[in-house]
C-alpha cells in the first residue's frame, strides 16, 4: 500500500469514527463536542498517515541490528573471558609442572652427591690403619693423606695444607704457637684425634679433615674462606 492509499485509508476511517460520534453527539443535544471530535480525529489521522511504511519497517529493522549486535558483543566478551580463562588456568599448570621437574631434578642431584660421598667416605682409611714410624717424608705425608681424604675434597685440603705448613707435620709458627700440617691453634686440639698427634701426620689429617668438614662443611668450603680470608 502506498503513502496515499495509506492516508487515505485513514483520513477515511477516521471521519467514519467521527461521523459516528457527531450522530450520537447530536442525539445527545451536544453538537459542538462532535464537530470538535470530528476534527481532532481528523488530524490524529494525518499524523499517523504522514509516516510512510517503508520507514517504519527501517526502524524496526534498525531496533533488531542494535539487539543482535550487543547480543554478539556480549558473546564476544564472554568468550574472551573464556580464552582468558583457559590460558590462566595452562600456564599455571605449566607453572606447576615445571616447579615439580625442578624439584625431582634437585631431589635427585641431592641424592647423587650424597651417595657420591658416602662412597668416598667408605673408600678412604681412617688413620689408626697407617703403622705408626718415627718419621714420615712429605711424600709419604701426602699419600697418606689421599688415602684419608675423599677423592673430591683432596686438591682442596691440599691447598690449605701447602699453604699452612708446606706439608711439614712438625711446622710450628713461632709467634702464634699454631702446630702440624693444619696448624691447629692451639695444637693440643688434635689430641681429640689421637694421644700422638704431634708425631703421627694421619692423626693430624683425621682432626684437620673433622675440623674443615664440622666448620664450613667440607675441605673445599674450608679452601673457599681460607681464599676470602687467608685463614680458616
Amino acid at each position: 500500500m502506498s503513502r496515499i492509499s495509506v492516508r487515505g485509508f485513514a483520513v477515511a476511517s477516521a471521519t467514519a469514527v467521527t461521523t459516528v460520534g457527531a450522530v450520537v453527539g447530536v442525539a445527545s443535544g451536544n453538537p459542538q463536542s462532535s464537530g470538535d471530535n470530528l476534527e481532532a480525529a481528523a488530524a490524529d489521522a494525518t499524523l499517523l498517515a504522514d509516516i510512510p511504511l517503508g520507514q517504519m519497517a527501517q526502524v524496526q529493522s534498525l531496533s533488531l541490528a542494535e539487539q543482535a549486535g550487543a547480543q554478539a558483543a556480549a558473546a564476544e566478551s564472554t568468550a574472551q573471558k573464556s580464552v582468558e580463562e583457559a590460558a590462566r588456568i595452562q600456564a599455571a599448570k605449566t607453572a606447576g609442572e615445571k616447579k615439580q621437574a625442578a624439584d625431582a631434578k634437585a631431589k635427585k642431584e641431592r641424592e647423587e652427591k650424597a651417595k657420591k660421598e658416602r662412597a668416598n667416605r667408605d673408600a678412604v682409611r681412617d688413620a689408626s690403619s697407617f703403622t705408626a714410624k718415627g718419621s714420615y717424608s712429605i711424600a709419604e705425608v701426602k699419600s697418606m693423606a689421599r688415602q684419608m681424604i675423599p677423592a673430591d675434597q683432596f686438591q682442596c685440603f691440599s691447598n690449605i695444607v701447602e699453604r699452612e705448613s708446606g706439608w711439614r707435620y712438625t711446622a710450628q709458627n713461632p709467634s702464634s704457637g699454631a702446630y702440624g700440617l693444619v696448624q691447629a691453634l692451639p695444637g693440643t686440639k688434635m689430641s681429640s684425634a689421637g694421644a700422638d698427634w704431634r708425631t703421627n701426620p694421619a692423626t693430624q689429617i683425621k682432626w684437620g679433615l673433622n675440623y674443615m668438614n664440622s666448620r664450613y662443611d667440607s675441605p673445599c668450603g674450608a679452601w673457599s674462606f681460607w681464599q676470602a680470608n687467608r685463614w680458616y
